[in-house]
């Protein structure tokens, strides 16, 4: 059986793609279809989510088993988990995370179950618009601020050393020393 997949990006808009897939193909199957139709590297620690019907996300499917879920939790790897075993139906919502970091991702959805045929590869059936940027770039301003400029305030400006090391209203006299004491051999 295959699977017409269709998916959407919610930042830019006429962005859509589908992805013609074998039932018994694996996630990590359909995560290389995913970037290959937007011309992403594979370099990034992708995952799915499958959802419900409001986009509330259930069970996750990730690229590498990363060993922090709970003991009664099943943990879903993209290598060993064929489509089949998660995707109930037509219909299925996932969530595609494209861009760990932000938590940026693309919106699947299971159009059509075409029962009889098989592919050995997925085929890109539909790819209308650009895809968005896969990873956001960070909006540093690494100005220094010997060249800032007139009228602006740095990250020096607010510096208030007077409270660096704590409340300005401190004094070395009334600091105990013997509540600090350290018994030989013991590591401090």
């Amino acid at each position: 059986m295959l699977y017409r997949i269709k998916f959407i990006s919610d930042e830019v808009d006429g962005f859509v793609r589908e992805i013609q897939i074998d039932s018994d193909a694996t996630f990590l199957d359909l995560s290389r279809a995913i970037l290959k139709s937007c011309n992403y590297p594979d370099d990034q620690m992708t995952s799915f989510y499958l959802c419900n019907e409001e986009w509330e996300r259930h069970e996750q499917v990730t690229r590498e088993d990363m060993g922090a879920g709970s003991v009664d939790e099943d943990i879903y790897v993209m290598a060993d988990t064929r489509l089949s075993e998660l995707i109930e139906g037509e219909e299925q919502r996932l969530e595609y995370v494209f861009d760990p970091f932000a938590d940026r991702c693309f919106y699947l959805d299971v159009k059509e179950e075409i029962p009889g045929q098989h592919l050995d590869e997925p085929v890109i059936t539909r790819s209308k618009g650009d895809a968005p940027k896969q990873i956001e770039e960070l909006d540093l301003d690494l100005e220094a601020p010997a060249t800032a400029k007139k009228g602006t305030s740095t990250a020096d400006d607010d510096f208030d050393d007077t409270n660096f090391y704590g409340d300005a209203s401190f004094d070395s006299e009334d600091f105990d020393p013997e509540g600090f004491e350290f018994s030989e051999g013991q590591p401090y």
